[in-house]
């Protein structure tokens, strides 16, 4: 069923191509709107899966808007954004 989360630090192009490649594999086509802020994904995802999605999606440097991440995390996951958005850039 088609689902829609919020996800933190998608700034850009480059950011959306990340999220789009790397994820694509694991959970398909994923849709990011970058018309809204927060940003959101939009994919055809089954309940189950969406803890993997999570993890997946901080692994990169874009967890959801609603994750209770510690100050550590969230520089950690912003630095990581940082990478994923760069590569995402340079594979456009």
């Amino acid at each position: 069923m088609k689902q829609t989360f919020e996800v933190l630090h998608v700034k850009c192009g480059g950011c959306a191509h990340t999220l789009t490649t790397k994820l694509a594999d694991v959970f398909g086509e994923i849709e990011v709107n970058l018309e809204v802020e927060p940003r959101q994904i939009t994919l055809d995802i089954e309940d189950e899966k969406i803890p993997a999605l999570r993890e997946a999606l901080k692994g990169l440097g874009y967890p959801m808007s609603d994750e209770d991440l510690s100050t550590l995390e969230e520089f950690t996951t912003t630095a990581k954004s940082f990478v994923s958005c760069a590569v995402g850039k340079m594979n456009t």
